[in-house]
């Protein structure tokens, strides 16, 4: 029986080499990925995630799960906004990644728990977190909608998933957003990671994620009740938010 296969960027792969080539493309860029978002994104992904923790409605003594934290940005913020009576989970599936969040949120004193984990076989119990976030992480995962169901079976009823994506832009900006994304994004990332190729994905795999409404069906069909989004920058991003039913 062959292996079905999926997208990896703009190429057709096995699903069985999808999780090994996204780990290779987060392994060469972990170091450096702090610097190219800065530089992508002219610092607006700092705003992007303020609103996204503004938003949120975490308050003390709340559990978060933080999806493919990274670098850990918004764990650090949900650690503020949960004190000393909640609980903040740092979660991906790159080790180099989560070792690049994790001595920094150390380094910054923050000891949060982290666990290097599948977001389609996250290791919790049911109805444990009042929220859980996923920050540029949704659309390099081979079978999103059983991560979305995941998320959705980890969160107590009345729970928050926030999903922070890039997403399909103003057709107005498409034209200008497309040579930057294939033609600049490349140039900077061999500039200043010296890695062309992670970088060219990045803009193949933004095409390929699910656009703001089939986004939001795939959270209903989830679990989720009520689902609603706001385009932040013409649509290049979106955040997505779903309440357990």
């Amino acid at each position: 029986m062959s292996d079905p296969s999926t997208h990896f960027g703009f190429k057709t792969v096995n699903e069985s080499e999808k999780a090994q080539k996204v780990a290779e493309v987060f392994h060469s860029v972990a170091k450096k990925y702090d610097v190219m978002n800065d530089l992508m994104s002219g610092g607006l992904h700092r705003i992007w995630k303020f609103f996204t923790i503004e938003t949120s409605g975490v308050k003390a003594g709340d559990k978060v799960l933080d999806i493919a934290g990274g670098t850990g940005d918004l764990s650090k913020a949900f650690a503020k906004k949960v004190g000393k009576t909640g609980q903040v989970w740092l979660t991906d599936i790159n080790s180099s990644m989560l070792g690049v969040g994790r001595d920094r949120l150390l380094d910054q004193g923050y000891a949060l728990p982290v666990a290097q984990c599948d977001a389609e076989k996250l290791p919790f119990p049911d109805h444990y977190f009042d929220c859980v976030s996923v920050a540029f992480g949704l659309r390099n995962m081979t079978h999103k909608d059983v991560a979305l169901a995941e998320m959705c079976r980890v969160l107590k009823p009345g729970g928050r998933l926030l999903v922070l994506e890039f997403s399909k832009v103003w057709a107005p900006l498409k034209p200008a957003y497309d040579i930057y994304s294939f033609k600049l994004l490349p140039f900077m990332g061999k500039l200043v990671a010296n890695d062309a190729d992670s970088y060219q994905y990045l803009a193949e795999s933004i095409r390929m994620h699910p656009d703001q409404e089939t986004l939001k069906q795939m959270m209903k069909d989830a679990g989720f009740g009520r689902v609603d989004f706001h385009n932040m920058t013409g649509g290049v991003v979106a955040l997505h938010k779903g309440t357990k039913i």
